[in-house]
């Protein structure tokens, strides 16, 4: 039973302990009530007079009396399934009155995924956090918050109503730092129905553990650089060649290479001065 059902066991609580055998009027409980789906409510019949007539809960849901006085009387109403309105009809002096109760059957959040793509990133690269609640109604006042660790990333409450239940999505895009791999990353879904007459519904999801490598070299600079590398040696190469052909055809002319000349030149100089 969904812990909204705990308004009806105390509205049993009260029936039974204030209430019997006295002319004290019935806690009524409230007159909207939020029930899970298939779940049961405890519904009190209350007349406004001290000796009604023909005090009944008309419903084609199946219900069982637990609890009856003069004043009042008290159903368990099983298997509710979609929105309601139970009647609570009785006359007094004569006058018929009527009573209803408007049963809303809200989805709870019952699992909450998270998955993070891709589970393995480079530091400084973006990676997605999508975290899933399926099947929920309403979705109005359901809260969806990205963790890492204790720290909030994203918060998205939902607005508007839906019919039937659907899955609740929350997608957010973000850096891989070098420390995220050191930290769990989670998902909280809180639905609040309180307007409603309801209370707080609490999941989180398992932790995920996110896989941070060390940047990959840029793949550009380094076509960049070898490109560079590569001219440079054709450029030196070139020169080179340059030299050695000017050598030749200087031979060629000459009969010798004025480089060699130079250096025997150089030779005989210090060979004379050290004589």
């Amino acid at each position: 039973m969904s812990r909204f059902g705990g308004w009806g066991m105390l509205t049993a609580f009260l029936v039974l302990l204030c209430c019997r055998g006295s002319g004290v009027k019935a806690f009524e409980g409230p007159e909207h009530l939020m029930v899970g789906s298939g779940e049961s409510q405890f519904i009190n019949c209350t007349a406004s007079c001290t000796d009604p007539k023909k005090l009944v809960l008309e419903t084609h849901l199946n219900k069982t009396l637990l609890e009856s006085q003069a004043q009042w009387k008290l159903f368990k109403v099983a298997n509710i399934s979609k929105d309601e309105k139970l009647l609570c009809s009785f006359t007094c002096g004569g006058r018929q009155e009527t009573k209803v109760f408007n049963i809303t059957v809200f989805y709870p959040p019952k699992q909450v995924l998270l998955t993070l793509w891709p589970t393995s990133v480079a530091a400084g690269t973006l990676f997605t956090i999508e975290c899933r609640v399926p099947a929920v109604a309403p979705l109005e006042g359901l809260t969806v918050t990205l963790l890492r660790g204790t720290e909030i990333l994203y918060i998205q409450t939902f607005v508007g109503t839906a019919p039937s239940p659907q899955d609740a999505v929350v997608s957010h895009n973000t850096t891989a730092h070098r420390e995220d791999g050191h930290h769990n990353f989670s998902c909280e879904a809180q639905m609040d129905l309180r307007s409603h007459g309801g209370g707080l519904v609490h999941r989180v999801s398992d932790p995920q553990r996110l896989e941070v490598k060390e940047p990959e070299p840029n793949t550009q600079m380094v076509i960049i650089i070898a490109v560079v590398i590569v001219l440079l040696l054709v450029f030196v190469t070139f020169i080179f060649l340059c030299f050695v052909f000017s050598q030749k055809w200087h031979r060629g002319r000459t009969g010798h290479y004025p480089v060699h000349d130079r250096w025997r030149r150089l030779i005989e100089s210090h060979r004379a001065q050290t004589l």
